[in-house]
């Protein structure tokens, strides 16, 4: 696509990437879902006006699920053009939420003893910059690491801006800020930051010898019965899909579909996932409940530091390992949320998993593209967190 035909990246490129995300004892509801109660109103009610709203998503889906029992509510369309009605079986990127399956790899590898969460860059990842290395996994995965973010590098963006389908090498993304310093003392504070994630996903390869999307599949998909989700390299996603779409505030102009505009080549690890509505309720739920890791494993990922996720949660944000905290005025949820081209997402769940919501919208939202937007957004997100967690 011309680089003239890009309304969807009013923000530079690397700005919109930035804001790019054990089965017997998970619960696994049966294909179809349980029969449900009579359609709150209001809650429908709010998906609409998120649909009808100034720069609103062509379609959004909530799944909401307690225990066995699954409830969908779904607003707009999946496609424009045909009309199809948004399904939790469609596929969608995921964004910045793959961030927690890096988290889940690593923190798997932490119970087995493969790694440690002081381990740090200099022993798994030495051909890193050496003013890199005193950088722990624990700060990769909590955000306080200091590396600087590739996706913001000018080389990154140019390349991207001259060819949106361009296949980076994931493994060297870090590379495009190689020669940069570290932003802060590491530990020191909390910065957001895709490179973070990446270099999660070199130190597990390092530590294995396996490929990340390899551990992704031993680690995480088998685990937790995931059938629909993948790392691809590529732009093209699988059918069926929710189509993703630039939706501009203003009239007359019209969505633009940019559902396969950019490649995950240029985010792998830190937001280059495909899932569906329904892998992404089977995944938090196993994730925020504890069922991969341990329970000391588990205390460690939830020391929770001052920091939100990309774009923030419903409620109060604080950061943990690969996860947040969103205390909103009805309870705690863990989860993570994410935005890229077409796409905004949350996924979170009680810590003892048993409740989950996925709330997935099909344009992005964050706060420096649409901030009134991300707001509205949020509110009905603490509002269907409250339904969730009410009694």
């Amino acid at each position: 696509m011309p680089l003239s035909r890009l309304p969807q990246l009013r923000l530079p490129v690397g700005a919109a990437l930035a804001g790019a995300c054990l089965a017997a004892l998970v619960s696994a509801p049966s294909e179809a879902d349980t029969p449900r109660p009579a359609p709150d109103r209001a809650l429908q009610s709010q998906l609409e006006q998120l649909v009808h709203a100034p720069g609103g998503p062509p379609g959004v889906i909530a799944v909401l699920q307690r225990g066995e029992s699954r409830r969908i509510l779904r607003a707009g369309v999946a496609d424009l053009d045909t009309g199809r009605p948004v399904e939790a079986t469609d596929h969608m990127r995921i964004a910045s939420t793959a961030k927690a399956f890096s988290g889940a790899v690593a923190l798997r590898l932490v119970d087995r003893g493969a790694l440690g969460l002081d381990d740090t860059i200099g022993r798994r990842l030495p051909v890193l910059p050496h003013a890199w290395h005193a950088v722990t996994l624990r700060e990769l995965l909590t955000h306080t690491s200091g590396l600087p973010d590739f996706s913001r590098s000018p080389d990154f963006v140019r390349i991207l801006k001259a060819d949106l389908h361009h296949r980076f090498d994931s493994r060297r993304l870090l590379d495009f800020v190689a020669g940069e310093p570290l932003l802060f003392r590491p530990g020191s504070r909390y910065q957001y930051s895709n490179s973070d994630n990446i270099a999660v996903a070199l130190m597990a390869e390092a530590a294995t010898g396996k490929r990340y999307e390899e551990l992704l599949r031993q680690l995480v998909y088998r685990p937790l019965g995931l059938h629909d989700t993948s790392l691809p390299q590529g732009f093209e996603l699988p059918e069926p899909y929710m189509r993703g779409y630039d939706v501009p505030i203003r009239p007359p102009a019209a969505p633009e579909d940019v559902s396969e505009l950019i490649g995950a080549s240029g985010v792998w690890a830190s937001g280059g996932i495909v899932s569906t509505p329904r892998d992404m309720t089977r995944f938090i739920r196993g994730y925020a409940g504890g069922a991969l890791i341990s329970r000391a494993t588990l205390s460690e990922q939830r020391r929770w530091v001052d920091g939100a996720s990309e774009p923030a949660g419903p409620g109060r944000n604080k950061a943990g390992a690969a996860i947040f905290r969103y205390t909103t005025r009805c309870g705690v949820v863990l989860g993570h949320t994410g935005n890229t081209p077409g796409y905004t997402q949350l996924i979170a769940a009680t810590p003892d998993g048993e409740r989950s919501l996925t709330f997935s919208l099909t344009t992005q939202v964050n706060e420096a593209t649409k901030p009134q937007l991300l707001e509205k957004l949020r509110e009905v997100e603490e509002n269907f967190v409250c339904a969730l967690l009410r009694d």
